[in-house]
């Protein structure tokens, strides 16, 4: 059975102007069969390839020592020991925020272990309030660092309505070139000032040393306060797209945001092939008409099938399809789009982890599209194949259809971290 609870887990980024390559790497990972999840922000020194390796190396050390048996602040140490440090400037070659995220099946707690090694501050919201907490400080002595380096550890819960947001520099500097704002050199650096600096015209909220930790709160707890269902996808694009325009549309670093969000799940239902037998036509009809979120239809008969025992007609969608068979409109359901050749684009490209910005406009799109704000998907599958068959869900392995079913389920759960069911009928 599906879970009430979902942790959204989410993030964007944009790269520093000019780059192909981000200098900040986000690594969200699940183990099959585990219950943990574990998201690691790391930002490299600089920019580009240098700053991804660097930045790469540390996430994927992060990720690999959260799921050992090994202390989260003890982890931490041996990562810091392990970066080097560079050699001119005498800081570490890259910063990293690590959320390792424990949870019980039915999600009755979600206790989150964190360790923040000078990124800007992380942040905690309860719906729209911001949320104080207690933290554990270890200061390390390695040879050669310039300057104090601390590690702060914490543990805490999560609750219906908590957020958990962190950030790299782009986003608590933005509005800073080269260090400096123009028409603000005269002035001493106050990092997230609330009292009025010397600024440019056209930025608003960002003192000498940027957009600061400060007032990047104040921003989310406004978003929040207008919207308070907002997704951790819609959430982290507000900030981010925030940070660039403060930036003037040319970002000065890599801006990178990730929002962590415990709240109840959105679900879609995709019903694909004919059911066995016309009994379970009618149960086919009763599973759509009572879900409770998005439902989509993919293939023409099974089409036919729900728009008869829904009491409407299949009508023709003029929606854009490129090469794929056009949709299909049904009343009462969201999306009807033909089925193998539709499933097997999706599949691809949930696989490739495809951006929606890059797709072409087609039916594909379309079901990914939904399926990127959803967080727990059900697939009913109909066993429509073989009449002499008497175990249904051995009918559905017999067709084509169940492998690619298959293989979408594994890319939404690997690459999505999204919970899905498959029933046959």
């Amino acid at each position: 059975m599906m879970n009430d609870l979902c942790i959204d887990i989410d993030y964007q980024q944009l790269y520093k102007h000019g780059q192909r390559i981000g200098g900040d790497v986000f690594l969200l990972d699940r183990s099959i069969g585990s219950n943990i999840i574990t998201a690691t922000l790391s930002d490299g020194l600089g920019s580009g390839v240098k700053a991804n390796v660097l930045a790469s190396l540390t996430t994927h050390m992060a990720n690999k020592l959260s799921f050992s048996p090994i202390d989260l602040n003890h982890s931490a140490e041996i990562i810091m020991d392990t970066l080097p440090i560079d050699k001119e400037k005498g800081i570490s070659y890259s910063t990293f925020t690590l959320a390792k995220i424990i949870f019980a099946n039915d999600k009755s707690f979600i206790r989150v272990g964190l360790i923040e090694y000078d990124n800007p501050e992380s942040l905690r919201f309860t719906d729209s309030s911001p949320v104080e907490w207690d933290k554990v400080t270890t200061v390390l002595n390695r040879k050669n660092a310039v300057k104090r380096e601390v590690i702060y550890a914490s543990e805490f819960d999560m609750h219906i309505g908590d957020r958990l947001i962190f950030f790299s520099d782009g986003v608590a500097q933005a509005g800073v070139s080269l260090g400096e704002l123009p028409q603000a050199r005269t002035r001493p650096a106050v990092y997230g000032a609330k009292t009025p600096v010397v600024r440019s015209r056209n930025v608003s909220g960002v003192g000498a040393m940027g957009w600061g930790e400060e007032n990047v709160k104040k921003f989310i707890e406004g978003v929040l306060e207008k919207q308070p269902d907002i997704s951790s996808r819609q959430l982290s694009r507000e900030i981010v797209t925030q940070a660039y325009k403060y930036d003037k549309y040319k970002a000065n670093d890599d801006i990178t945001c990730v929002v962590v969000y415990v709240r109840k799940p959105r679900r879609t239902l995709i019903v694909t092939g004919a059911p066995r037998n016309r009994e379970s036509d009618k149960r086919l009809g009763d599973i759509i008409r009572n879900y409770d979120g998005n439902v989509i239809v993919c293939g023409g008969t099974t089409a036919k099938i729900v728009a008869r025992e829904l009491g409407t007609d299949v009508k023709s969608d003029r929606s854009p399809s490129g090469t794929l068979p056009p949709a299909s409109i049904i009343e009462g359901v969201d999306l009807v789009t033909e089925g193998m050749l539709t499933l097997s684009a999706v599949n691809e490209r949930l696989q490739k982890k495809v951006l929606l910005k890059n797709m072409p406009e087609d039916p594909a799109k379309r079901i990914i599209k939904i399926l990127r704000e959803t967080d727990q998907v059900e697939f009913v599958v109909g066993t429509k194949i073989n009449d002499d068959t008497d175990d249904p869900s051995l009918a559905a392995k017999i067709g084509v259809r169940f492998p690619l079913i298959d293989q979408i389920t594994q890319s939404m759960e690997r690459n999505y971290l999204q919970e899905v069911e498959i029933s046959y009928i």
